[in-house]
């Protein structure tokens, strides 16, 4: 029998009870996706796989410290099992004393489905949905839309065990679909996306009816130079900015003197006020929609993410309270050495305390402003500001009266994220939302539309 077709946990435990290290943790990642696919208001491919990844991290102890070594491999069979737990353990021994080492994680309780076959999806998870889609090509056709896009699901059971005796296991479902509407001489193009769980709670003709909206929009084109404009960002795009915010608020790397949450002449942030709304950026492992792993699962160490960690709890933490800076992200290590509170990185991120308007509240109050549809192809200019630059996509549009008016050109723009929200004048009512620049890597998220009344658009793009 191969370790592929094997029960995720008896492989864990086989490759613990191979080792021969002075510590040991195996995570066995067990995955299956299912996908349509689409262009053309007709369906275009539908697939589903499935495969499996283990990961050997090896601790060996020496008089000058505790080395480790990590060996990932997909499609492990039985007799490979036993050559991936050797090379971990020759990994560790060829290193040199780890940096971030610490006593492995223990006294954390078993999952009681630790035992059980792994959670998988199929095309069963789109039954309600790709009928609703059907529907939706065809008002689209009657409408002169051109409808593209593809919903993908994807089910990860992950299983830890370490040789203190940890056995964890998590089941993280994760969907997400992205829909592109264009006229029929691919003149004008709309995007609208939805992270979802289960496909359960997406409305392709919602979706449509939208996007046709936007389109109707487009009609009117109107250009305009680089400059600062009052803007309303929608939910997906102030969840791009504020992941990579998040991405970036390393404790160390503050202490260090290296980030925007550096405080000049040493320390951090940590107590200042970073807006005066009352702003509050948080991540819960138990927040409902958008339900995360509750223990720390690390395939590597970098940055304030540590092997070391694998099995930590995970609780509800708050970045911002009210405004002011609250946590920076750590492992067990790098708050030893900032002094700083424990806080690993969770994955997913909600900010609350905007009012209970909608982007479309927002847009019938604003006198004359740019509301966008999303940003595309982020870069970090520099670290120490956290400047960002990147560009609008699929829809830039005019307001003037507190009505849209028309399409606009596209542009490139330089902003930090943590500038921006020091500017904010307006948070809408919070939402769950895809942030459509990582969706390959976060989608877990909530977020309002934010006003800012001088987003930088420093340059006209010809992106679409």
């Amino acid at each position: 029998m191969s370790a592929r077709t094997s029960k995720p946990h008896e492989v864990v435990e086989r490759a613990l009870g191979l080792s021969r290290a002075d510590g040991c943790v195996v995570i066995a990642d067990e995955q299956s996706t299912a996908n349509l696919r689409w262009a053309g208001n007709a369906l275009t491919t539908n697939g589903v796989t499935r495969g499996r990844t283990l990961t050997v991290v090896a601790t060996v102890d020496s008089k000058e410290g505790t080395a480790s070594g990590v060996v990932s491999r997909s499609a492990v069979t039985a007799d490979e099992l036993e050559p991936l737990v050797r090379a971990a353990e020759a990994a560790a021994r060829g290193a040199g004393p780890a940096e971030d080492a610490q006593p492995l994680v223990t006294g954390v309780a078993a999952s009681p489905e630790f035992t059980e076959a792994p959670a998988e999806t199929s095309s069963a998870v789109f039954a309600d949905f790709a009928p609703a889609l059907g529907e939706a090509f065809a008002r689209a056709r009657a409408g002169g839309r051109e409808l593209y896009g593809f919903a993908n699901h994807e089910l990860v059971s992950t299983y830890v065990g370490t040789s203190t005796g940890l056995r964890l296991r998590h089941d993280q479902p994760n969907g997400t679909l992205e829909l592109n509407a264009k006229s029929p001489d691919r003149t004008r193009s709309a995007w609208a996306g939805r992270s979802t769980r289960d496909f359960k709670d997406v409305d392709p003709a919602a979706l449509d009816a939208e996007l046709a909206v936007r389109l109707g929009w487009a009609e009117r084109r109107v250009e305009l130079p680089a400059g600062r404009y009052e803007t309303l960002l929608p939910p997906s795009a102030v969840a791009d900015l504020l992941i990579y915010q998040l991405w970036s608020a390393s404790g160390r790397d503050a202490v260090e003197g290296r980030t925007v949450f550096s405080k000049p002449g040493g320390g951090t942030r940590v107590g200042e006020k970073l807006t005066e709304l009352p702003l509050t950026l948080r991540s819960d492992p138990n927040e409902p929609g958008l339900e995360s792993a509750p223990f720390v699962i690390a395939h590597s160490s970098g940055g304030d993410e540590s092997v070391f960690d694998n099995g930590l709890p995970l609780t509800a933490t708050e970045w911002l309270r009210e405004g002011e800076l609250r946590h920076l992200t750590t492992s067990r290590h790098s708050a030893g050495l900032t002094g700083l509170p424990v806080a690993p990185v969770i994955d997913n991120v909600i900010l609350d305390g905007g009012d209970d308007r909608s982007l479309d509240e927002m847009v019938a109050n604003t006198e004359r402003g740019l509301l966008l549809t999303c940003l595309w192809y982020i870069r970090e200019v520099d670290p120490a500001s956290l400047l960002l630059t990147g560009l609008t996509r699929d829809g830039v549009y005019l307001v003037e009266n507190g009505e849209v008016t028309g399409e606009v050109n596209n542009f490139r723009f330089n902003e930090t994220p943590v500038g921006l929200l020091g500017r904010v004048t307006e948070a809408g009512r919070t939402e769950k939302t895809l942030p459509r620049e990582w969706s390959d890597w976060f989608t877990r998220a909530a977020m309002p539309a934010l006003r800012v009344p001088d987003f930088n658009m420093s340059s006209v793009s010809q992106g679409v």
